[in-house]
């Protein structure tokens, strides 16, 4: 495939199947590495610390945030190449742009479990969902800043999970911010896989996708952003699109 044609259409079809499967897929490089590396060397003076002192690194979680969609953060989020996965994944035009990354948790190495990694779906505030109508608002973005290995904190994903929340759901609507330790239990039997890779890297995932952090246990502090894509309209588990398909 030629260069013009990776950036208007970068999932093969394979891809978006395994997207219908597996609820997430990863998209490389939605910038080149540098501009990534560039964000994250922004990102540590926000925070205050140095990747070159150790010292300071005493917290488990530093949460920051994009400071407003400028200089590499802009590159990041106004992506052609995002733009053209989002579209085959959710459809073109249904999705809402956005002009940040999102909240970003800096996760360092080698300290105690901060008491957020449990079992969970992302939710919108004030969302309620139900089986007959499911009031799914947004995508999830996961954008690593830095290289992620297998010890580097990688957000966990249970495999194929989406649809075992779906069938947890009945006809009433119900909040889900209260069904953490069932989300939990009905997805156990599910693959796990972690979200790793380079800076610059995206793991798109679907609404009703369980997944959780994780203690680090490598030596580089693990710089990713959290970001709801916002669909409109709401997510159809008929619908023609990976998205549906990933309910079926």
């Amino acid at each position: 495939m030629d260069t013009v044609a990776a950036m208007s259409a970068p999932f093969s079809a394979a891809d978006l199947d395994a997207f219908a499967r597996d609820g997430f897929v990863k998209l490389p490089a939605i910038v080149p590495r540098e501009v990534a590396d560039a964000a994250r060397g922004i990102l540590w003076k926000m925070i205050g610390l140095s990747p070159d002192d150790p010292a300071g690194w005493t917290q488990t979680v530093v949460w920051t945030a994009d400071p407003g969609g400028f200089g590499p953060f802009g590159q990041m989020m106004g992506s052609p190449r995002l733009a053209a996965g989002l579209d085959q994944i959710a459809g073109a035009g249904r999705w809402n742009k956005r002009t940040t990354l999102g909240n970003i948790p800096v996760r360092f190495p080698k300290l105690p479990d901060a008491g957020d990694t449990g079992w969970h779906i992302d939710l919108n505030a004030g969302e309620e969902w139900s089986k007959i109508a499911v009031r799914s608002r947004s995508l999830l973005l996961l954008t690593l800043f830095s290289e992620v290995g297998p010890d580097d904190a990688p957000t966990r994903i249970r495999v194929g999970s989406q649809r075992d929340v779906l069938g947890l759901l009945g006809d009433e609507e119900v909040d889900l911010m209260a069904y953490g330790a069932r989300l939990a239990e009905v997805s156990a039997d599910r693959e796990v896989a972690y979200a790793t890779g380079e800076p610059g890297d995206v793991y798109i995932c679907h609404p009703l996708l369980v997944h959780a952090a994780q203690t680090h246990q490598g030596t580089r502090p693990r710089f990713m952003s959290q970001l709801p894509v916002v669909l409109d309209p709401r997510l159809d588990p008929a619908e023609d699109t990976p998205l549906g398909a990933a309910l079926r």
